[in-house]
């Protein structure tokens, strides 16, 4: 019996909404009996996607994470319903029976990462099902997968080593730890805290290329070069930690500015001064 997981790298995500629209050509309009219901077209987001915006202009960044049900080995969906109306397949898939769920509108408020939507016309809570109709027919991943033009969601058995999925896992990580839920989605790059800058001369107010830029703090040293157009960053740092930065080009005073990782930090235009 397979043990189906996901990873989702969030560095390949362009952002394109193919896994979700893969996920409303599947589901909406069509009823699978024993594995759900039809998705309504409006509503809800069995692959909802995260856009999340970084730092400030001029230095912004936008990541995207996809987000389906994380199929938790401790689901709370599971505790929260009544006679067994949500239930964990063998292979992992946790499934919201489309007959035994209705009414249990409890199921949809039991979910932390907020991915059971409530039906109000079938009063039904709905959730991804991890495309289990088609795997049960031979398909070897979900929709959501197929379509996604980049490979940044991976799917297959963790008891087969040879698997993309059972290769990531080892390095990824779930979305909310803090939950406690055992996610069999797991994430690649999830963003973190960045330190940015702009370094230009004041003598000759142009940029200031090839300049060395240090970062100090949370017990490591991280040394870069400034780019063509003066600027630098330090990505995947930790939160709400004080890093030092030194810039030093030759002929001019060394700078050293701080930066706390309370939210991601651009530290504007820095000029060297002899």
């Amino acid at each position: 019996m397979a043990k189906y997981a996901m990873v989702i790298d969030i560095n390949k995500c362009s952002g394109c909404y193919n896994c979700q629209l893969a996920c409303k050509d599947e589901h909406c309009g069509h009823d699978y009996p024993g594995y759900a219901a039809a998705q309504p077209m409006t509503g809800q987001f069995w692959m909802r996607l995260i856009e999340r915006e970084r730092g400030k202009y001029p230095k912004v960044k936008v990541a995207y994470i996809p987000v389906p049900c994380m199929q938790c080995q401790d689901a709370a969906c599971i505790k929260a319903a009544l006679n067994g109306a949500v239930y964990r397949r063998p292979d992992g898939i946790v499934i919201i029976d489309p007959i035994k769920a209705k009414g249990q509108k409890q199921i949809v408020s039991a979910c932390p990462y907020r991915a059971i939507y409530w039906n109000e016309e079938l009063q039904l809570p709905q959730k991804c099902t991890f495309c289990a109709h088609l795997l049960d027919d031979g398909w070897k991943e979900p929709r959501c997968v197929e379509l996604c033009p980049t490979g940044a969601i991976m799917f297959g058995d963790l008891d087969d080593k040879n698997s993309d999925v059972a290769k990531a896992i080892s390095s990824a990580k779930v979305l909310h730890p803090e939950y406690g839920l055992k996610d069999n989605v797991a994430y690649l790059n999830l963003p973190r805290k960045f330190v940015a800058g702009t370094v230009a001369y004041d003598d000759t107010d142009e940029c200031a290329g090839e300049v060395t830029v240090t970062l100090s703090g949370d017990g490591k040293k991280t040394t870069t070069k400034t780019n063509n157009f003066g600027d630098f960053e330090f990505e995947g740092l930790a939160d709400n930690v004080e890093y030092t930065v030194t810039i030093e080009a030759k002929g001019y005073q060394t700078q050293e500015l701080k930066a706390k990782t309370m939210t991601d930090v651009y530290l504007g235009l820095i000029t060297m001064v002899k």
